[in-house]
C-alpha cells in the first residue's frame, strides 16, 4: 500500500482520456504546451463512420493521440480522466477498468448519482485501479482546466496535489465516494431546474402571445431575474448540450429516489433538456439569437409535428 500511494504522488507524464468531448477538449486546451508529454484519448464516436472524422480532427488540433480502442488509450496510463456522459459513466468504468494498468487513478468527472459513482468505483478498484469522484462545478468554458472541481473518495487528499500540479483548480470535499457528486447534483436541481422552468415559461408566453406583459411583470416582482436574457443563454446551452444535461438530471432524479425523495421535478427538467436538444434546431452563424428567436423556431417545429 505504501508503494502504491508513493507512485500516486509521482504521476504526471502519462494521461489518458475516455471521451473527447467538450470537457476533455477544454482541459487539454487549458494545459497547452506545458501539459504532460503523453496524452492519449479514446472516444466511442471513433467507431462510427459518421463521427470518427470529427474525433480525429479534434485530437489532431489538440495534439492528442487518438486511439482506436480504450485498451490502446489506457495502455501505460498513470492518470485517466473519464469524461463521457452521465448515463455512460458506469458502463465505461465496468467495460474499460480491466484495461487499466495496476494502480492507475481513474478520475470520474461525470455528473452521476452517488450510487452510480460507487458502482463505478467498485469496478475500478476490483481491476486494481484507484478511483476518484470528481465534480466539475461550473461550465468548462471559459476557465478550461481551471474550472472549479471537487474531489471525494479515499484517494482525494493525496490526489489533490497531483491534479493541482497539472494544473487544475481542485478542492477536497470528503473521503467518501459520492460526496462530490452529491454536492454537484443537488446544486444542479436548482440550476438546471431553473433552466427548464425558464424555457417552459418563455415558450408558454410566446405561444400565448403574452410575452410583453409577462416578462415586465416578472421583472417588477423579481428585479434580479432577467428572463429574456437568461432564456437565450439557457436555450443555446440546451440545444448544444441538452442530451448530456438531460442525462445529468436523470442522475439527480435517481439520487433523490435513492434518498427516498420525489425526483419528479428533476425528471421533468431532464425531459426538457432532451426535448430542446432533439428539435433539430440549428443555431445561425454569429451571435447567439435572442429568446424570441429560440421560442418561435421551437414552436414552429412543434406545429409541424
Amino acid at each position: 500500500m505504501t508503494e502504491q500511494r508513493s507512485s500516486l504522488r509521482a504521476m504526471s507524464e502519462r494521461i489518458a482520456f475516455v471521451g473527447l468531448g467538450e470537457a476533455a477538449t477544454a482541459f487539454v486546451e487549458g494545459w497547452g504546451a506545458g501539459r504532460a508529454a503523453s496524452v492519449r484519448a479514446y472516444d466511442i464516436k471513433s467507431a462510427s463512420a459518421d463521427t470518427a472524422p470529427e474525433i480525429a480532427d479534434r485530437a489532431a488540433r489538440l495534439g492528442v493521440i487518438a486511439c482506436a480502442s480504450a485498451a490502446e488509450a489506457l495502455d501505460g496510463a498513470d492518470l485517466v480522466f473519464c469524461t463521457v456522459t452521465a448515463d455512460q459513466a458506469v458502463a465505461a468504468a465496468e467495460s474499460y477498468a480491466p484495461d487499466l494498468p495496476n494502480g492507475a487513478l481513474w478520475c470520474d468527472l461525470n455528473s452521476c448519482a452517488p450510487a452510480s459513482k460507487a458502482r463505478a468505483a467498485r469496478a475500478v478498484i476490483a481491476a486494481g485501479g484507484r478511483y476518484l469522484d470528481v465534480a466539475v462545478m461550473a461550465p468548462v468554458y471559459p476557465k478550461r482546466n481551471m474550472v472549479p472541481c471537487l474531489l471525494a473518495g479515499p484517494e482525494a487528499r493525496e490526489a489533490a496535489p497531483l491534479l493541482q500540479a497539472l494544473p487544475m483548480n481542485v478542492k477536497v470535499a470528503g473521503d467518501t465516494v459520492g460526496r462530490a457528486s452529491s454536492i454537484k447534483l443537488v446544486r444542479s436541481i436548482m440550476v438546471k431546474g431553473m433552466e427548464a422552468l425558464t424555457a417552459e415559461c418563455v415558450l408558454a408566453a410566446v405561444a400565448a402571445g403574452v410575452e410583453d406583459e409577462v416578462f415586465p411583470s416578472l421583472k417588477e416582482g423579481h428585479p434580479k431575474i432577467d428572463v429574456p436574457s437568461r432564456a437565450a443563454y439557457n436555450f443555446e446551452r440546451s440545444l448544444v448540450h441538452g442530451v448530456r444535461r438531460g442525462a445529468e438530471m436523470d442522475e439527480a432524479a435517481r439520487m433523490l429516489s435513492d434518498m427516498g425523495l420525489d425526483g419528479g421535478m428533476s425528471a421533468a427538467a431532464a425531459n426538457w433538456q432532451r426535448a430542446l436538444a432533439t428539435t433539430g434546431l440549428e443555431l445561425p452563424e454569429g451571435d447567439v439569437p435572442d429568446h424570441l428567436w429560440f421560442a418561435q423556431e421551437y414552436l414552429k417545429r412543434l406545429q409541424k409535428g
